[in-house]
C-alpha cells in the first residue's frame, strides 16, 4: 500500500536529492528508447546544482523525475528524504505541492488571473489561509508589489518569469528546479531574474537543480555536471565545457 509523503516542517535532511542507478526507457515508433541510463547523483540539501550537456542529453528529464512527473523505469528516486516508490500519483502530486516549486522556460502562468492570484491559488489548494497575504508578500519580494493586480499578457516576460518564481517560492520549497528560466528572455532580462533566483535560494536555503545551456549561469552554481546520452559524462566547470 502506498504511504502518505512525509510532512517535513522544520526537518532538514542532509541529501535533498538521491538518485540511484535511475533508468528511464520509452517506447517509440522504432522500438524501445533509452532516455537515462544509469543516473546516480547525490545532491546535499541547500547546494545549488547546475546541469548542462547537449539537447537530448537527458536534462530535462531528470528534472522532470526529481519532480515526480516522470516515473522511471528502474532505480531509486528519493527527495527530501521522501522513496518516491512509495507514493502514488496523489501522493506524488501532495508531496511535490508541499515541498517542490518548479520554473520552466514558459511561465505557466494563468492568463485569467492577475499576478496576485496566479501566486495565491496554489496557496489555497495547499490549505493556507493566508494564501493572498503571503502572495502579495511574495510578489514584493520579487519586486512586483506595484503590479500585482496586473494579468499576465499586461506584464512584460521579466515580469511573468518573476510571478513564476513568486510563485514556485511562496510555499518555501525544499527543492527548486528550473528548467531554461531565461530561455525566453532578453540576455538583461535574463540575468536580473537569475540574481533574482540565487538571491532567493541564498534567503530561503533552498536547494536548486538549474537546467541550462548557459556555462556563465552554470559557473554560479556549487557544483556542474554535464549530461550526455543519459548518463553524468563529467562533473565541474572544465568537464561541463568539454
Amino acid at each position: 500500500m502506498n504511504e502518505t509523503p512525509q510532512k517535513l516542517g522544520a526537518t532538514r535532511h542532509k541529501t535533498a536529492i538521491g538518485l540511484d542507478d535511475v533508468h528511464l526507457t520509452l517506447d517509440g515508433p522504432a522500438g524501445e528508447v533509452n532516455i537515462l541510463r544509469g543516473i546516480s547523483l547525490d545532491v546535499p540539501s541547500g547546494e545549488a546544482l547546475g546541469v548542462v550537456g547537449p539537447s537530448g542529453s537527458g536534462k530535462t528529464t531528470m528534472l522532470m523525475i526529481t519532480a515526480g512527473l516522470e516515473r522511471i523505469s528502474s532505480g531509486k528516486v528519493s527527495v527530501v528524504g521522501q522513496d518516491y516508490v512509495t507514493l502514488d500519483e496523489d501522493g506524488l502530486a501532495l508531496f511535490r505541492r508541499d515541498n517542490i516549486g518548479i520554473v520552466f522556460q514558459s511561465f505557466h502562468l494563468i492568463p485569467t488571473m492577475t499576478a496576485l492570484e496566479n501566486v495565491a491559488v496554489p496557496l489555497e489548494f495547499g490549505g493556507h489561509t493566508d494564501a493572498f497575504d503571503r502572495a502579495e508578500e511574495q510578489l514584493e519580494a520579487v519586486g512586483l508589489g506595484h503590479r500585482i493586480g496586473h494579468y499576465p499578457g499586461q506584464l512584460s516576460g521579466g515580469e511573468q518569469q518573476r510571478v513564476a518564481l513568486a510563485r514556485a517560492f511562496a510555499v518555501k520549497p525544499k527543492l527548486l528546479l528550473a528548467d531554461e528560466p531565461t530561455g525566453n528572455l532578453d540576455g538583461a532580462t535574463g540575468h536580473q531574474v537569475i540574481d533574482l533566483l540565487f538571491e532567493l535560494h541564498d534567503k530561503y536555503h533552498t536547494t536548486l537543480m538549474l537546467i541550462t545551456h548557459d556555462m556563465t549561469l552554470a559557473s554560479r552554481c556549487d557544483r556542474v555536471i554535464r549530461l550526455a546520452d543519459g548518463l553524468i559524462a563529467g562533473e565541474g566547470l572544465a568537464a561541463a565545457a568539454e
